[in-house]
């Protein structure tokens, strides 16, 4: 099974709030129809959650954060999900929609619950889930990153390979000459920071691909916008893109 978290960025233009790339999300959906074995999608918010996350400054810690945002938030990932779970159907695949409080309690994972989305895949859906606001319990809720997903989601179903379709082509050493990082195994590069992420940005992403490489799984950070990279990594051809080694 191979577990795929479609990036904000990719799905969306992040620069412009509530703006999907609808061409880009048809092509990677076009391009997943070559996968022959079960599939698992997470997407993130892009300029949707993400947009209103920071209007209403919610963060991945659970707080008393504005009820009337939590709704927003929630409001806006069901209309991006239903931009990609319609992408999916114009290309002739089967989505099937997992928001995530349905294996989600507080911030806690529903291992029983988990192990049905694998069960799901295996017969003939696409489990599709996404990063969303969640309430957390004693009047607090937070923001459940895609990337956070990812892991929960590996740990349990141990995959045998996790994407992430990011917007670049990986993890540069240096960002000005654009010097790939091809391979890495268990360390963490210095990232920096982006102040307009609140759910960490490539820092986070970097944090949940480790966490999945230490349990003995390969993760590939792909760009997404040459989707047929996907492809190469589950064929194990040439890969252009950062390998964090299980």
């Amino acid at each position: 099974m191979i577990l795929i978290k479609l990036g904000g960025s990719v799905i969306t233009n992040k620069g412009k709030p509530l703006s999907p790339r609808r061409k880009s999300i048809d092509k990677i959906v076009r391009t997943l129809k070559k996968i022959n074995e079960p599939i698992v999608i997470v997407h993130g918010g892009g300029s949707y959650g993400h947009y209103w996350s920071i209007k209403y400054d919610m963060h991945a810690k659970p707080a008393k954060y504005s009820t009337h945002g939590v709704s927003v938030v929630k409001n806006s990932m069901i209309e991006l999900n239903k931009i990609i779970l319609d992408s999916f159907l114009k290309n002739k695949l089967n989505p099937y929609c997992l928001p995530p409080t349905d294996f989600i309690s507080g911030n806690k994972p529903i291992t029983k619950k988990i192990k049905m989305i694998e069960k799901i895949a295996r017969s003939g859906f696409i489990p599709v889930t996404y990063g969303d606001a969640l309430w957390y319990g004693q009047k607090k809720s937070f923001i459940l990153s895609g990337d956070r997903i990812m892991s929960v989601l590996a740990t349990i179903l141990k995959p045998r390979l996790s994407i992430f379709v990011i917007n670049v082509d990986g993890l540069y050493s240096n960002i000005k000459t654009k010097k790939l990082i091809r391979e890495l195994k268990g360390r963490k590069p210095l990232i920096s920071k982006s102040s307009k992420d609140v759910t960490g940005g490539m820092n986070r992403k970097v944090d949940e691909a480790i966490k999945i490489s230490k349990k003995d799984m390969n993760v590939f950070f792909v760009n997404g916008n040459k989707p047929e990279r996907i492809i190469d990594a589950i064929n194990r051809k040439k890969f252009h893109g950062t390998l964090f080694r299980g």
